[in-house]
């Protein structure tokens, strides 16, 4: 079988990202056992350490979530709490309490989760007031015959359950949008004093994302070690995004697929490349047909890029001007993260170890030269 070196690239070229691929897929095809393994009937007892797997920002939430299952809790439980942590964190501007508003100035939150077992799954879009959407996404799962709540009707069936409602834009997070509203253009009725530009909360913001406004989510992806699997997946969205404006994370098979005969996989970055490729499910379906979970993760940013054709979203030399990264975990406990762009990391926890960041595989074997941070 031929694996890809973590900094093997296309060299800008769609034709060989294209036969890289050919190649996951052809690797795939050849392992006949694992494809026998995948499409029969799921096996039990592996005895094998739970994980947990997530963007960079989850690293604590991965250590919960291996903790949770250890102590007995379903996958997508377990996944669920491991992300209040950073739901609940006003430093973390990308999710949340404290989550960058949209360019209105109103924090509107996304999630979804799903239940590898029975293949259930729950999700709520442009959500207001809710600090914890993944745990509202878990009741539509638990106690509706539905899938997806949005906007007010998400937020009052939240209510309903007893969810607090309350106001999510922390002060950082409203000084950071008042920043981007004076910045928006020199034509607009908006300019930025310099007392608020020397701001410290400010100058955090400009030194950590720089100037290009980014995505921001946390994926979490869990297998126990009987083999079940869950994951979620929970964001505030696009900075300064259009009111109402719905990423890859609240949908099912874009910003997170969990098949308990497969494994589970998520994704990060520009939600509306994943949502055109179907992007966690492709994820799973190149494991169904034997890929690694490294092998799996590339093949879906290959045919993502080679779906990237419109000029606004390509630099000169027909590079994406963005990035998007997956997430995935096989019913063997095998887990991988990969990008677009190189210099990426992802967060993972084995029971018995401690939680760590890896280094993602990547296309492109240079670090995007907008980035700031991950």
């Amino acid at each position: 079988m031929t694996t890809p070196n973590d900094n093997d690239g296309p060299q800008h070229k769609h034709n060989e990202l294209t036969r890289r691929e050919a190649l996951a897929v052809g690797a795939a095809a050849a392992v006949g056992t694992s494809v026998a393994r995948a499409s029969g009937s799921p096996a039990t007892g592996t005895g094998r350490p739970a994980v947990a797997v997530a963007s960079k920002n989850g690293l604590e939430a991965v250590g919960r979530a291996v903790r949770r299952m250890e102590a007995g809790a379903a996958p997508v439980d377990a996944a669920v709490d491991g992300v209040s942590v950073v739901e609940a964190d006003p430093d973390d501007v990308t999710v949340g309490y404290g989550g960058l508003p949209n360019s209105e100035g109103i924090v509107q939150l996304d999630a979804c989760c799903m239940d590898g077992p029975t293949m259930r799954a729950g999700a709520v879009a442009a959500i207001e007031g809710v600090k914890h959407p993944a745990q509202v996404a878990l009741q539509v799962m638990r106690r509706t015959t539905r899938v997806l709540l949005v906007g007010d009707g998400a937020a009052r069936f939240a209510e309903s359950l007893g969810f607090p409602i309350e106001n999510l834009l922390t002060e950082r997070a409203r000084k950071i949008w008042l920043y981007w509203k004076g910045q928006m253009s020199s034509v607009d009725d908006w300019i930025a004093p310099p007392d608020l530009l020397q701001d410290p909360d400010v100058q955090w913001y400009i030194e950590k994302y720089g100037p290009i406004p980014p995505t921001g989510t946390i994926n979490l992806c869990t297998v126990s070690a009987d083999g079940d699997l869950g994951g979620t997946t929970t964001t505030s969205g696009l900075f300064f995004k259009i009111p109402g404006r719905v990423g890859d994370s609240p949908l099912i098979g874009a910003g997170l697929f969990v098949d308990n005969e497969v494994g589970a996989a998520g994704s990060t970055g520009r939600g509306e490349s994943v949502i055109q490729i179907a992007g966690a499910h492709t994820v799973v379906e190149l494991m169904r047909a034997g890929a690694s979970p490294r092998e799996a993760c590339l093949g879906a940013l290959d045919r993502l890029v080679r779906a990237t054709r419109v000029p606004y979203l390509l630099d000169g030399e027909g590079r994406p001007t963005f990035d998007v990264k997956f997430y995935a975990v096989n019913k063997d406990g095998e887990y991988a993260g990969a990008a677009i762009w190189a210099g990426a990391e992802f967060a993972v926890c084995r029971a018995g170890e401690a939680p760590m960041l890896k280094p993602c595989a990547s296309l492109y074997p240079t670090k995007a030269p907008w980035r700031k941070d991950d």
